[in-house]
């Protein structure tokens, strides 16, 4: 034993979202305690739901998160339909689906260019990258613009939209309107086709670790808004069983809940997951271009989460682009809706995973609980199962190695708690 104590920190974790440390305790040579600590206030959301009318409920959880704000949206709505009987138009579903693929094009387009790529192109923030590749980030810039365009059509504004309402939305778009929006993304294609060959370019640690990956899985296409909970370690069931399978439990040295699965530990949620177990559900046109990037699809790196947020882009341009060509305006923008006192739950996938929502409402149609169960939290034990991975190759590297193979870790799973962590203090004690 060694009386030799070492610490590492790092006062701010630029290109995360959210507050958080990290702890490492080291003895003998080996990892007895590592702790990834949220220390963010929690927010409160579910309480104040509480006594709201549930029509209030989708512009209100859209403000949980600005750069996803259509996945909480939806979310709500189909657990509410669930719970009231609503009876959704196919075109409606359509267009739900078209707003989805804005917002996977615009959060992807976020996190692979101004987030991610600094780490594996050795620079410390987007503006030395744009120093070093201006191109690139201004693609990215452009393909965040071209995602935008298609939530402010359908939500009215880009953040924190407001268009999307339970049975429907309360405007749907002209024909005229989509061809003008068509315009914007026919280009936006060649973008993320360039995205994808340079993020294959990159060259990927190399992470091992066992991995239990769970996603949504639709019989008929890739999933956004409906289909089975399924795992790559077997489960398959239906999304109001999710209470069933995932248990949350609070740690004490975070604000956030962890979430583990059916009594097998922590799992992984996000775009790597969702092409796990979907990757036979890509259109032939995107399935090439997934397969010519080197990466054999399923995985269990997540470094690889880059490339697969890539393949995701290529993927909804192409998707919005055939539900433009192929929209027919719905007779009515909203299908009517008849309050009772029932419980709806439901999942979409967010850009970085899945996401629950649980309501109960009385005969007015108040909500009387509410549950909401982010991808972030449901990723967090995962992170740390993965840190612990890799904590024993991190004591004889420099402190500022160390702590940017953490950093770097962390990103890759895109947290955000506030929907997580943007401030990282690395502390390692040697005993």
């Amino acid at each position: 034993m060694t009386a030799r104590s070492r610490t590492i920190e790092v006062k701010t974790l630029a290109r995360v979202e959210g507050e958080g440390s990290l702890h490492l305790t080291v003895e003998r040579g080996e990892v007895t305690d590592l702790r990834l600590e949220i220390f963010e206030p929690p927010r409160f959301f579910e309480a104040f739901l509480r006594g709201r009318d549930a029509s209030e409920v989708p512009d209100l959880t859209a403000r949980i998160c600005g750069i996803c704000p259509v996945a909480y949206q939806m979310s709500a709505v189909h657990a509410l339909e669930r719970a009231f009987g609503v009876e959704v138009d196919p075109r409606v579903r359509a267009l739900r689906r078209l707003y989805y693929c804005g917002e996977w094009i615009e959060s992807h387009a976020l996190h692979v260019h101004l987030l991610a790529a600094p780490d594996f192109l050795g620079c410390a923030s987007v503006v030395e990258l744009a120093a070093k590749d201006r191109a690139a980030v201004e693609r990215g810039m452009r393909l965040k613009k071209a995602g935008d365009a298609i939530i402010r059509l359908l939500g009215g504004r880009s953040v924190h939209p407001v268009g999307a309402c339970i049975g429907g939305f309360t405007r749907v778009p002209r024909p005229a309107e989509l061809h003008v929006l068509r315009d914007t993304l026919a280009p936006a294609g060649d973008d993320a086709l360039a995205t994808l060959r340079w993020v294959g370019g990159f060259e990927l640690p190399q992470r091992h670790g066992e991995i239990e990956f769970v996603a949504l899985r639709h019989p008929d296409e890739y999933p956004m808004n409906e289909g089975r909970l399924t795992s790559t370690g077997g489960l398959n069931a239906p999304q109001e069983a999710f209470d069933s399978h995932v248990e949350e439990r609070q740690v004490p040295h975070s604000t956030s809940l962890h979430a583990t699965l059916d009594g097998r530990g922590p799992y992984c949620v996000g775009p790597l997951a969702r092409l796990n177990l979907n990757v036979d559900r890509l259109p032939p046109e995107v399935a090439t271009v997934a397969s010519s990037c080197g990466v054999a699809w399923p995985n269990a790196n997540t470094a690889t989460s880059i490339i697969a947020r890539a393949i995701e882009i290529v993927y909804a341009i192409h998707e919005a682009l055939r539900l433009i060509d192929t929209y027919e305006p719905p007779v009515r923008a909203a299908a009517p809706v008849t309050p009772r006192a029932s419980r709806g739950s439901a999942i979409t996938e967010a850009p970085r995973g899945i996401l629950y929502q649980a309501y109960e409402t009385d005969a007015a149609g108040r909500i009387q609980n509410a549950r909401i169960v982010p991808p972030t939290s449901q990723n967090l034990a995962q992170i740390e199962a993965e840190l612990r991975v890799l904590a024993p190759t991190l004591l004889a590297l420099p402190r500022a190695e160390a702590t940017r193979q953490c950093e770097a870790l962390i990103r890759s799973y895109d947290p955000c708690i506030s929907c997580a962590t943007h401030f990282l203090r690395l502390e390692v004690e040697e005993r």
